[in-house]
C-alpha cells in the first residue's frame, strides 16, 4: 500500500485559498498528479487544501472524499520562552532541544509545554482517523506495525492521496514510523504542493511497516520553472 501526502499550494491564509502563485503551484501538480494510478483521493476541509485538489481532481476526472480530521494539527500551546499562544511546532530549538522529553514518541505530549494544550487529545484523534481509514483497506494497527493479509492483492497495491498540511502530515508520519512528531516538525520543512510517499513493506506474513520513499518532493514545481515556496521555512530554500 502507499500513502501519498501533499501539501496545499503556496497560501492565502487571510483567505484560506491560495496565493497566485499557490495556483500556479497547483496547475503543475496535476500534470503530476494525473499521471499517477490512484485507488482513492482525500482532502483536509480547509479552503486552501480544497482548492489545491481541486485541479489535480479535475485534471484527473476524480472525486475526492473531505476528512474532517485532516484539517491543519490544531493544538495551540502556550510558548514559555515567548509567552504566548503558538503552534505546537513554532519553538526556538534552543528552548525544545534541552526538554528531553520531546525527543521520546510517546512522552512528548506529556511535557509541560504540551500539556499547556490539547496536544495529546488531538494527536489521539488524528491518529485514530488515519488509522480508521487504513483498515479500510485491510491495514490494522496493532502497536507498532499493521496487520494485514497478503493474500489480497488488491489491498497490498492500494494508493491513497491525502491532500492536506505540513503539520498534520509530519504528526502522521510520526505516528506511522514511531518517531516524535516534536523531531519531525523541527526537522522537515515540507515546501507547498509537496509530495511525500510512504510504502507499507510486507516482508513478514501478515505484518506490513510504512516506509518513506520520498519526502517533500517539488519535481513538478523544478520541471515547470516554478520556484519552491519559503512558505513555513525560515531561510531561502534549495531550487537545484
Amino acid at each position: 500500500m502507499r500513502i501519498i501526502f501533499i501539501r496545499h499550494g503556496d497560501p492565502d491564509y487571510e483567505k484560506d485559498s491560495l496565493t497566485e502563485k499557490g495556483w500556479r503551484e497547483a496547475a503543475l501538480l496535476a500534470e503530476r498528479v494525473a499521471r499517477w494510478k490512484v485507488t482513492d483521493f482525500y482532502v483536509s476541509p480547509l479552503g486552501r487544501a480544497q482548492d489545491t485538489a481541486s485541479l489535480s481532481l479535475k485534471k484527473a476526472g476524480r472525486k475526492a472524499q473531505t476528512l474532517s480530521w485532516l484539517r491543519e494539527f490544531h493544538a495551540p500551546v502556550n510558548d514559555p520562552v515567548r509567552g504566548e499562544s503558538v503552534i505546537p511546532w513554532d519553538f526556538y530549538p534552543s528552548f525544545w532541544t534541552k526538554e528531553e522529553g520531546m525527543y521520546d514518541r510517546n512522552a512528548f505530549a506529556d511535557t509541560a509545554v504540551m500539556r499547556s494544550g490539547p496536544v495529546k487529545e488531538e494527536f489521539a484523534r488524528v491518529c485514530t482517523g488515519l488509522d480508521e481509514l487504513l483498515a479500510r483497506y485491510g491495514y490494522v494497527r496493532e502497536g507498532g506495525i499493521y496487520r494485514t493479509d497478503l493474500s489480497d492483492k488488491t489491498q497490498r497495491d492500494a494508493v491513497i492521496v491525502l491532500f492536506c498540511h505540513m503539520g498534520i502530515t509530519l504528526y502522521l508520519c510520526g505516528h506511522l514510523l514511531g518517531i516524535s512528531p516534536v523531531v519531525l516538525t523541527a526537522g522537515f520543512f515540507l515546501a507547498p504542493t509537496s509530495v511525500t510517499v510512504l510504502a507499507s513493506e510486507e516482508r513478514e506474513e501478515g505484518s506490513a511497516y510504512f516506509r518513506c520513499q520520498a519526502a517533500g518532493d517539488t519535481a513538478h514545481l523544478l520541471m515547470g520553472g516554478e520556484p519552491v515556496s519559503h512558505m513555513g521555512y525560515f531561510t531561502e530554500p534549495f531550487q537545484g
